[in-house]
């Protein structure tokens, strides 16, 4: 099965790829500067930030051409060159290095840089679910090698997002309550949605990008034989019985389960994975123990990846991104639609 793309090759994204060394497997531009939000004009999305990530196999060598060609984009650690760069890019917080507020193409970018195999890891094991969380949404996808194991990776981070999902809803649910719950996963635990971020933001994705997340989620549920899908009414009925939520249990990636684990076995106890999650799959409180997994993940990564940013970004450009996020939430919270005004 292929990753079903959101291919965008207008000429302002190819322009703004241009500017960047081209060995790239994977490249994505994803926020509300690429895809419609609610509550936001065509006019403002215009002027919002463009997102990218660019995941490349060999990081010391991109920064190396990266430093040559755009030194600018770069904090004061631009100074410590592309070794040490790349280290801090691997080594702490979510393995991605940010530049913010770059200009680039008449354009305001942020961009991420992640090796390609710390990527494949987060897809697959969900690590720190940084990048994979976004990539639980619909992105535009620019580049994408022909690496059947990036292509796989991507694939089962869908695959998780949908099991995870049916372990929080109720037995019957709409195609909008499964696409809400996806996109919130990633948020779970951020320290970001207390301070920094507009709190309907979930909400504001999923209103009006329902068409993008069937395009990338309809294929997965038609093979999935957990779920009765029914598309043409938007409604799903999921295997709530505990031997189908020990089966979307044990299908978890590998960080959720241990910290699943965690959470429920006291120390000392030492019982195998298996036999935990066993147990949890007939506890009424599963869904909660799974968001609760979820949300140490995203808790984490979120708090690290945010401590390294003030650095790889400086400080100036740190009070400046800050400052415009604390604003975006003020107006949300001005607005403030329900969830339950969507349907």
């Amino acid at each position: 099965m292929t990753l079903p793309a959101l291919h965008n090759t207008s000429v302002l994204y190819r322009r703004i790829l241009s500017q960047f060394p081209q060995d790239i497997s994977l490249a994505f531009a994803y926020g509300s500067g690429v895809f419609k939000q609610h509550g936001t004009s065509q006019g403002q999305m215009e002027k919002n930030m463009l997102d990218f990530v660019f995941a490349v196999d060999d990081p010391v060598t991109w920064h190396t051409m990266n430093l040559l060609q755009n030194r600018k984009h770069y904090s004061i650690l631009k100074l410590l060159g592309p070794t040490v760069i790349s280290s801090i890019q691997n080594d702490h917080g979510a393995s991605v290095y940010y530049n913010t507020l770059v200009p680039v193409d008449g354009r305001i970018i942020k961009y991420g840089v992640i090796s390609t195999d710390s990527l494949i890891d987060d897809l697959i094991h969900w690590k720190t679910m940084y990048v994979a969380g976004r990539l639980h949404k619909p992105v535009r996808l620019l580049v994408q090698s022909e690496s059947g194991k990036l292509r796989a990776a991507l694939v089962a981070n869908l695959k998780s997002a949908v099991t995870a999902s049916f372990l929080m809803l109720p037995e019957s649910f709409t195609e909008e309550d499964l696409f809400l719950q996806i996109a919130g996963l990633s948020y779970a635990g951020d320290f970001r949605m207390v301070i920094g971020e507009d709190k309907s933001k979930v909400a504001n994705i999923v209103k009006d990008n329902i068409q993008h997340f069937r395009i990338l989620y309809s294929n997965i549920l038609r093979d999935c034989p957990q779920v009765v899908y029914k598309p043409h009414q938007g409604k799903l009925e999921v295997d709530k019985s505990p031997e189908g939520q020990f089966t979307q249990l044990m299908a978890l990636p590998r960080t959720l389960q241990q910290r699943i684990t965690k959470l429920v076995d006291p120390p000392g106890k030492n019982r195998d994975v298996e036999e935990i999650l066993l147990q949890v799959a007939q506890d009424p409180d599963c869904g909660t123990v799974v968001q609760q997994g979820i949300s140490s993940i995203v808790k984490s990564s979120s708090i690290t990846q945010s401590i390294k940013g003030i650095a790889t970004a400086g400080l100036w450009k740190t009070v400046s991104y800050s400052s415009k996020k604390l604003m975006k939430m003020w107006k949300g919270g001005r607005r403030k639609p329900s969830v339950s005004q969507m349907s």
